[in-house]
């Protein structure tokens, strides 16, 4: 009987070694101490939208009766002084100019109080003045739109708008394409700022719709703004939208789940802003147990390794020339 070549009983060991240390090849940091699970409770709601007393701050400043400001087209009536009469446009510095009284201060001012305004110029030059103001165009009644809308920018209106109309003149409402998901937007006015949960106020909760008012900004965060991501041994690896009180299983399934091959006992979710990294088995996400529904947060990372026996079968097909060369050196050995 033929021994085997010296040649063939290295490669026999060094396949050996390299599939006996094989999981260094997949490096898996360990779960992080100090009960990682803390860091992955389920957020108040008052986390991620602005709590009802938020909301009641901002109706309340809300303005019912336009102000005058830069840019609107007003129509001005002195009664039985055509002269004096006609159309004016509020200038950048708030101001209209009338023959005779000159610069006449009208910005942010009511149409009442604007008439009055004008009656008081004129007062020193004519007697009985009655004035009345209508509005023709309200250039600078808009609110600005930004973020993920079909039409971006200015958005004008002559009254009061709600929410959910602002976000349908802009194209904000993305329900015809099903990839995008419209979960919160913000609403800032001066120095403050209102995030408002959109999936309720599309479930019929109007107190949510709140009345906007002149040079409010609307926000609406990208879908891209807000992922979590997918790797290792699933169907479909990658970056996932997340919704509101998006839990683990959640992104597990829209991955598609995890593959045959993958370490079920030692799946990782990993916080990186905090630092953490949780170690879970899938049955222990599996039981019906409320405490396991662990609410994900923009960044978080869920990454499920391979099993050491998938691992072997994997080197063993990337590694092929040694499985070949192995066969070989059995042949030589049985002649």
């Amino acid at each position: 009987m033929k021994k085997w070549p010296s040649w063939a009983n290295c490669l026999t060991l060094s396949l050996f070694c390299l599939l006996s240390g094989c999981g260094a090849w997949e490096t898996i940091p360990g779960p992080t101490d100090n009960e990682p699970r803390k860091a992955f409770s389920a957020p108040e709601k008052s986390e991620r939208v602005s709590p009802t007393s938020a909301v009641e701050v901002f109706r309340a400043t809300t303005v019912d009766e336009y102000h005058l400001w830069d840019g609107d087209q007003i129509n001005i009536e002195i009664v039985g002084r055509p002269e004096l009469s006609g159309q004016q446009i509020v200038g950048p510095d708030g101001d209209i100019s009338l023959p005779v009284a000159g610069a006449i201060k009208v910005r942010d001012l009511t149409r009442e109080k604007a008439a009055e305004a004008i009656v008081k110029a004129l007062s020193h030059y004519y007697k009985n003045v009655y004035a009345t103001i209508r509005v023709n165009t309200y250039d600078s009644n808009r609110v600005v739109v930004l973020g993920r809308v079909e039409h971006p920018g200015p958005v004008q209106f002559d009254t009061p708008p709600t929410l959910i109309e602002i976000l349908s003149k802009a194209g904000g409402f993305p329900l015809l394409r099903p990839e995008q998901v419209l979960t919160r937007c913000a609403v800032i006015r001066g120095d403050q700022i209102l995030w408002i949960d959109v999936a309720r106020l599309l479930s019929g909760d109007l107190t949510l719709n709140v009345k906007l008012q002149r040079n409010d900004v609307v926000y609406i965060p990208d879908a891209f703004d807000t992922s979590v991501f997918v790797l290792g041994a699933v169907s479909k690896p990658g970056a996932y939208r997340l919704t509101p009180q998006m839990s683990i299983l959640d992104a597990l399934g829209q991955a598609g789940g995890p593959l045959e091959a993958g370490n079920m006992r030692n799946i990782h979710v990993i916080r990186p802003d905090k630092g953490v990294n949780l170690e879970l088995d899938l049955e222990e996400l599996m039981a019906p147990d409320p405490k396991m529904i662990l609410a994900l947060k923009e960044g978080d990372i869920i990454y499920v390794p391979r099993s050491d026996l998938a691992q072997v079968g994997y080197y063993l097909r990337t590694l092929s020339p040694f499985s070949q060369l192995i066969t070989v050196g059995t042949m030589l050995g049985t002649m």
